[in-house]
């Protein structure tokens, strides 16, 4: 697979193969339609269990497309490292 080469950061691994290949905008929209899912009902635990499972999943890999911009933003702008939350 060859890499873009358009100045984007790769995805960010989560540390297994369930989410190698999403963009930020892919990642946020399937973790909404997980929660819609959630909030909706009437799924078994199980499968309640393993949505919130992938939900926390994508919602760690948003939140390291973020940072990864973040940091892009604040060396193009020459800010000082912002203390994380």
């Amino acid at each position: 697979m060859v890499a873009k080469s358009d100045g984007a950061d790769p995805a960010p691994t989560t540390g297994g193969a369930e989410t190698p290949e999403l963009t930020y905008e892919q990642a946020r929209d399937e973790l909404a339609g997980i929660v819609g899912r959630l909030e909706a009902g009437g799924v078994t635990l199980e499968e309640s269990l393993a949505l919130w499972q992938r939900g926390e999943d994508l919602a760690a890999l948003c939140e390291r497309y973020l940072d990864a911009a973040r940091e892009r933003l604040d060396a193009a702008t020459g800010a000082p490292d912002a203390p994380s939350a």
